[in-house]
């Protein structure tokens, strides 16, 4: 068995008995007759938002959780002041997420400004930081960028983009879900959304938003409820009072086990060192790299790893959704956008898997 799918959902030795420990733990307690439920998940809560924290180094209590990477953008874009969107344009890539893309062109409607989706150039299956950059001038309010894309793997360079914005007056919000786990990330932008699925190997619905505390103070969010509150337990109909910290984005009362089932993961990745996994990644994303360009396959990926996440890209002549299906019934699992194979070597792959995997592409696409 050979797994290629950390782009998708990530993995670990162990995982399944892990995650099985964390969740059978908080059953115990949640299924207690007493009353110590609330305190303990609330308690486990805490500890993934702390980790999460100490993994992109960002300010304590500027981070909390959301459903979703796109719950997550909602939730921000909603409590921004409309005056700082109106009547400017948010920027953002062609191959962002699609889901981000959905929900930006629907308040772009509602919020009165314009969504402006820059192209990638010169043939290239992703926007480079200089189409990026060519788009960006100072009526620019808000851009988001995507560290690093789901279809190339096409890493920014988030220095250069970060300073940029500041010289344009821009917001900068990044979206860090495929990259954060396997190259390291610090948390610079206005804000970060993110998830604990890919890299993290965590499950869905442990989306995370964190924002700098500047603008975490001029935020009000529309999407709120007593878990906004600096105290839930105020329930005072006319005295609705933002809690000071990241605390203003939870609503209501809040989803307690996509946290709980994602701890192995996040623990996982602090414990094992970002370097050693990255290390690991770029071994093998070398020996996939050298073994496609003897296939002749041209890569939709940068070549340059610098410039690439932990996964590769792969063009592919004719039906590609067949040939996944082929390298799934020998064991080697991997996945298809459009004509691009997908190849996300992680810590269950191995240099002999990369051997597997590149010798099936020889014997099916000669």
């Amino acid at each position: 068995m050979s797994y290629f799918l950390y782009h998708s959902i990530g993995t670990f030795p162990g995982k399944e008995a892990a995650v099985n420990r964390a969740v059978a733990e908080f059953t115990r307690h949640w299924c207690a007759q007493d009353d110590g439920q609330w305190p303990d998940a609330m308690a486990r809560r805490a500890t993934f938002i702390t980790a999460w924290q100490r993994l992109i180094g960002a300010p304590d209590s500027t981070l909390t959780l959301a459903e979703s990477v796109t719950g997550a953008l909602y939730s921000l874009m909603r409590g921004l002041p409309e005056r700082r969107l109106a009547g400017g344009v948010v920027l953002v890539a062609q191959d962002c997420f699609p889901s981000l893309h959905f929900l930006l062109a629907e308040l772009a409607r509602r919020i009165g400004f314009t969504l402006r989706t820059v192209a990638p150039t010169g043939g290239r299956a992703y926007v480079t930081d200089d189409d990026f950059i060519a788009e960006w001038g100072p009526e620019v309010r808000l851009a988001l960028i995507t560290w690093v894309t789901s279809t190339a793997s096409h890493r920014a360079d988030l220095d250069r983009l970060l300073d940029h914005g500041r010289r344009m007056g821009s917001l900068v919000g990044v979206d860090i879900t495929q990259g954060v786990g396997i190259r390291p990330y610090s948390a610079h932008a206005d804000f970060t959304v993110g998830s604990s699925l890919k890299w993290l190997c965590g499950v869905s619905g442990a989306g995370v938003l964190q924002v700098m505390p500047d603008l975490l103070a001029d935020c009000a969010p529309e999407f709120r409820g007593w878990f906004s509150q600096a105290n839930p337990f105020s329930w005072d109909l006319d005295a609705f009072a933002f809690a000071p910290d990241a605390r203003r984005f939870d609503n209501g009362t809040p989803n307690i086990l996509p946290a709980i089932a994602s701890q192995p993961g996040l623990d996982h990745v602090l414990h094992t060192g970002l370097a050693g996994l990255e290390a690991q990644n770029r071994q093998l994303t070398g020996l996939l790299r050298d073994g496609a360009a003897d296939l002749g396959l041209s890569l939709a990926s940068p070549a340059e790893a610098d410039r690439r996440g932990g996964s590769l890209m792969l063009h592919i002549k004719g039906n590609a959704v067949a040939l996944v299906d082929e390298l799934r019934r020998r064991g080697i699992h991997t996945d298809a956008r459009g004509a691009i194979l997908r190849l996300s070597p992680g810590s269950v792959t191995t240099p002999d898997h990369c051997a597997e995997l590149l010798a099936a592409l020889k014997s099916l696409l000669d």
